[in-house]
């Protein structure tokens, strides 16, 4: 298969479903592993304490949130019914549950937390069951909002990790660390061969910590003290089931932050979807309800073993840009990784003791990198006022109150601080102003008819009906029934006309005023192709839509100014905006 670059592509050599080599695919995992296993390690540790849990009860939370962090991220790359993503999404602990968290551990200990979380997680299925009813407002301005977000929450850390050395260090060392670091990384990501560009991150961190032991500040100690094979007491805490003022007080928190992570999972999907295929294909929302299964599964197995709740993380987005590997099995080997790591401290050791400046360098490429993918998944769709408006004072109440700039004495107390988290304050922002922007817009008119060529006659006296009433002339009806006819031609199927009455699909048509002209709304059962992929395709030369079709998506192509076609488990929708005729013409 060619490797070429086609247009709009990202230069992949491996895309989602190709097989790479497996020594390959094992250095991609093992890098990708040692830039995230920090995160299932330092936010259970940091609740633990916090909350004050005994310290062995925290070996237990971290070997669970690392274990488990391992097997979801390896669960994510399947494609196994409605659960898996079928992309490269790391599965890690969630700093959005960080303030809740120790809040429960501190009220009612790992019981209480442990309970929570399941609650949390039963939320998140529900989600990914019914995420088609959710489709309004889980826009691409929302995931995008999202995303980026994430970097502005996480530039903090990170700019302390530039500086994190021991006292008595050289004043020079984290600078010329962190320098040599990110020269490297940038160096190889703008001037190397592609195949150089698979080992970005393993150069970048070599390099870096090459150059921190010279100066001293590689702790072999923490190495030479960790056991090679070690497993910590299992401290399994149950769930407070007395259901008392401190679960129904945090149950609003904990279930607000689950619905903020199945936004950030699906962002994730979608981030990871623009850039895992060479030609740009239409969001797979079957693939994000994937996700969001295996998020919400992984949050129930946290929540079994009393630790932190885990988030999808967008982070191999980034990487595969610079490499060029999608490969789902990147994502299996660096799960394989992580559960390797659970069960061999000296293997964590050194990781955990490579330096702060060189994690810090590595991470500032990567979150510029995927703020820049939160920007054009914000923008796949066009931008207008309306969409400027929720995504800048979404992104930026975000930054507000994640540095503690917007009404701060209140933020902090309310609901265990939650909105003192960038990605939670501004992802509700988006989603706030989304259902505005909604529920201000020209209430639909529906109708629901068999879906077949027989419906025609009845969709054409609706559409008749809705023009009329708008007061559009003659040529807007007929655009709209062209529209329409041509959209149902391109859903069916051919074997679905001889099928009996009652065994066909059912169609719901709903219209309604957009800016300029109508909105045209198909909610079908699920079907196989994407019309919204055909169209490009056609669009590009190719020769994959169906000779029978084609007519029909070429004519819908010149009716319509845009076609959104959603698929999910149990609902194909397709969005087709039909703008009106100019006077006269």
């Amino acid at each position: 298969m060619s490797k070429s670059r086609p247009p709009g592509s990202a230069g992949l050599r491996y895309q989602a479903d190709e097989r790479a080599p497996g020594a390959l695919v094992l250095g991609l995992g093992l890098q990708l592993a040692l830039i995230t296993v920090a995160v299932p390690i330092l936010i259970p540790t940091a609740v633990m304490r916090a909350g004050g849990a005994a310290e062995s009860y925290l070996a237990w939370a971290v070997f669970a949130a690392v274990a488990i962090s391992g097997v979801t991220t390896a669960l994510q790359a399947t494609r196994f019914g409605r659960i898996g993503g079928g992309h490269v999404l790391v599965m890690g602990s969630s700093a959005a549950f960080i303030g809740v968290g120790i809040t429960a551990v501190a009220k009612g200990g790992p019981a209480l937390l442990a309970i929570l979380v399941v609650a949390a997680a039963l939320l998140q299925l529900l989600l990914s069951a019914r995420l088609a009813l959710f489709r309004r407002i889980l826009t691409p301005a929302v995931s995008g909002t999202v995303i980026m977000l994430v970097p502005v929450t996480a530039m903090p850390i990170v700019f302390d990790m530039l500086g994190d050395v021991p006292d008595g260090s050289p004043a020079h060392a984290p600078p010329s660390i962190a320098l040599v670091t990110l020269l490297a990384i940038l160096g190889v990501s703008l001037k190397g061969t592609a195949k150089l560009r698979l080992w970005v991150p393993m150069i970048g961190v070599v390099m870096g910590t090459g150059l921190a032991a010279f100066f001293g500040l590689y702790d072999l100690d923490r190495i030479a003290a960790a056991a090679w094979i070690g497993l910590p007491d299992i401290s399994i805490p149950g769930f407070d089931l007395d259901f008392g003022p401190d679960f129904w007080a945090l149950l609003p928190a904990f279930l607000l932050t689950a619905v903020i992570g199945s936004i950030r999972a699906m962002s994730s999907s979608t981030a990871l979807q623009r850039v895992s295929w060479r030609r740009q294909r239409p969001v797979d929302f079957r693939a994000v309800q994937g996700t969001v299964a295996v998020d919400g599964m992984s949050n129930l197995l946290c929540g079994l073993a009393g630790t932190i709740p885990n988030s999808t993380y967008s982070h191999a987005a980034p990487i595969i840009e610079i490499t060029g590997v999608a490969a789902r099995a990147v994502a299996v080997a660096t799960g394989a990784v992580f559960v390797a790591l659970a069960f061999l401290p000296k293997a964590l050791a050194v990781v955990l003791a490579i330096p702060g400046p060189v994690v810090g360098a590595y991470l500032l490429v990567l979150l510029a990198l995927l703020f820049m993918i939160g920007i054009g998944m914000a923008m796949q769709d066009g931008m207008d006022l309306r969409k400027s408006v929720i995504v800048g004072v979404s992104f930026w109440l975000g930054v507000g109150f994640q540095n503690g700039a917007i009404f701060p004495e209140l933020v902090s107390d309310f609901a265990g601080g939650i909105f003192a988290n960038g990605i939670t304050a501004g992802g509700l922002a988006a989603i706030l102003m989304t259902l505005i922007v909604g529920l201000s817009g020209a209430r639909p008119v529906r109708m629901e008819a068999g879906f077949a060529v027989s419906a025609l006659p009845e969709i054409r006296e609706f559409l008749n009906r809705f023009a009329s009433r708008h007061g559009w002339d003659g040529a807007m009806a007929d655009r709209l029934d062209a529209a329409a006819e041509e959209t149902l031609l391109t859903l069916l199927r051919p074997e679905e006309e001889s099928e009996a009455p009652d065994r066909r699909r059912r169609l719901r048509l709903s219209a309604s005023k957009g800016e300029g002209g109508a909105v045209l709304e198909f909610v079908v059962a699920p079907g196989e192709e994407n019309v919204q992929e055909r169209m490009a395709v056609l669009a590009a030369g190719g020769e994959e839509a169906a000779v029978g079709q084609e007519v029909s998506l070429r004519l819908l192509r010149h009716l319509a100014s845009s076609v959104r076609h959603q698929q999910y488990h149990d609902l194909d929708i397709v969005t087709v905006q039909v703008k009106a005729p100019a006077p006269g013409a």
